[in-house]
């Protein structure tokens, strides 16, 4: 089973390539034939001549320029439409997420036949390194009232690192977010929708070059679109969109 991983890097020159040669690393001890799928989000610094060298480097590593609209979402929305494996995580280009925990993800969904693995920083075994502590109060707030709301268990809904099968991002279709509430709208379609899931600790670290793309200003009503859009779907569409 192919993995593809969907990396969305918006002025990433600083980090993109030791966040690819981590993966290649960690993935040259395991036998998983995968592809990188980097979408370069119309960056404004070098990030494009970084992905030249790094696509030269590793054969995995491929990528494209999504010209516009730009924003998180649209760029994985633009890679969700061209990766070519059985099966897909989202992965960030800023080094906080872990390609050991992206094994994990892979063995755990081969092994169970889970349609989708959902990580979790916030069960036993997954830990947050450097999250700066008024996102992380944001965070458990927002995760609890998702989970009030949708009756689901899950606390880490808002966790873009996730790992679905080809088929549920097909059916999880159309895709809507524009931005980063797109973190929630894939997790909670794919649970609506019928699509098995297991959860599995995770880490995650913050960012050492850059600046975070998240505005959480600007998110606040946007995730809480998504969110009211995916608890009409789930109790009043009669199950038009559950998978078949």
């Amino acid at each position: 089973m192919k993995l593809s991983i969907v990396m969305p890097a918006y002025n990433e020159e600083e980090s993109i390539s030791e966040t690819v040669d981590q993966i290649e690393a960690a993935f040259s001890k395991v036998n998983i034939e995968h592809e990188i799928f980097i979408v370069n989000d119309n960056s404004k610094d070098g990030t494009l001549k970084v992905l030249e060298a790094l696509a030269q480097k590793y054969p995995a590593v491929k990528y494209e320029t999504n010209l516009g609209p730009n924003g998180f979402g649209y760029a994985v929305r633009y890679g969700l439409e061209r990766f070519s494996g059985d099966c897909v995580a989202v992965m960030m280009a800023d080094l906080s997420d872990s390609p050991y925990d992206l094994i994990r993800y892979y063995t755990t969904m081969v092994e169970g036949n889970y349609d989708c693995v959902f990580g979790s920083r916030f069960i036993k075994g997954g830990k947050v390194i450097d999250y700066p502590w008024v996102k992380k109060i944001i965070n458990r707030i927002a995760n609890f009232i998702i989970r009030v709301v949708m009756r689901i268990k899950y606390n880490d809904t808002t966790n873009a690192f996730k790992l679905y099968k080809k088929e549920v991002i097909e059916g999880v279709k159309p895709i809507l977010s524009p931005h980063f509430n797109l973190t929630i709208e894939l997790p909670l379609k794919a649970i609506i929708r019928g699509y098995s899931y297991t959860v599995v600790p995770n880490s995650w670290t913050n960012r050492k070059y850059g600046v975070s793309k998240l505005k959480i200003k600007e998110m606040g009503s946007r995730y809480f679109f998504i969110l009211v859009y995916c608890f009409v779907e789930k109790y009043f569409s009669r199950g038009d969109f559950k998978r078949k």
